[in-house]
């Protein structure tokens, strides 16, 4: 299997409006119905933790290169953390050169209340990007611009970070910062008094437990959405306390992806 995939294409209707999301399919070329946009917010703002429940994406090392998935590609929270290429295609005229590469870490969420507008609605599939990053393939007025994308290694620096919350009897993990694939699809946790433990996907990309494992060393087991596994051992010392997060010292690499296509 190749590492990565062709670009796929989507000709995307233009329209001029005050502030731009970049709005994508993602499959086989195909023309988008007329008036495909997605709208964007007036500034770059990402308060709270997102659907995904990264939390500050710039303490997290995610910054503004990150976009919102609709609901088709958003995949109950399962595709947090996968990576994207993108660039201006086909559109002289406001295309600028270059591409850009952002994690999902967002959703676009549907308006079933609407007739026109609804690019987040399924089976639409769209990327929400921030306006510093659409900017970077295409000018201010564009408005909706084709583009070419692909799934892409995500190449993050550092270990994978395990982000604990919850109480004494209800244990919550968030992994972030994850390089392969980028996106989980199972976890499992070991005190230094357990055996591994099978988390349950809460929301986003958090896990959960009703173990208690207050006092104990903690291990995680990841999975990543390719099927690789990886052990990340003795991760949090004994005295670990909810609110903390802690380095696992060690990441999935590039040369993990056995796929990239979703």
């Amino acid at each position: 299997m190749k590492l990565l995939e062709p670009m796929m294409y989507t000709k995307v209707l233009m329209i001029t409006v005050a502030i731009w999301f970049a709005s994508i399919i993602y499959g086989q070329e195909a023309e988008a119905p007329t008036g495909d946009v997605a709208e964007a917010p007036e500034t770059d703002s990402f308060d709270g933790e997102g659907a995904c429940g990264y939390g500050n994406l710039f303490r997290q090392g995610y910054g503004l290169a990150t976009a919102a998935l609709s609901t088709a590609l958003f995949n109950n929270g399962y595709t947090c953390g996968a990576c994207y290429e993108i660039t201006c295609a086909h559109d002289p005229q406001w295309c600028l050169p270059g591409s850009i590469k952002i994690t999902a870490t967002n959703f676009c969420p549907p308006n079933y209340t609407k007739t026109h507008d609804i690019w987040c609605n399924p089976p639409q599939k769209h990327f929400d990007l921030s306006l510093a990053m659409f900017l970077k393939i295409a000018k201010y007025k564009a408005g909706v611009v084709p583009v070419r994308y692909r799934r892409v290694p995500c190449v993050k620096k550092g270990g994978v970070r395990f982000e604990i919350t919850g109480n004494p009897y209800f244990l919550m993990i968030l992994p972030y910062n994850v390089g392969g694939t980028g996106d989980i699809k199972a976890v499992q946790v070991k005190g230094n008094k357990t055996g591994w433990i099978t988390m349950r996907k809460n929301w986003g990309q958090h896990w959960t437990t009703n173990v208690v494992l207050t006092g104990q060393q903690l291990s995680f087991r990841v999975t990543t959405s390719d099927g690789v596994t990886k052990d990340f051992v003795n991760v949090a010392p004994k005295t670990w306390g909810f609110g903390q997060t802690f380095n696992g010292r060690i990441n999935f690499q590039k040369n993990d992806l056995s796929f990239v296509s979703s």
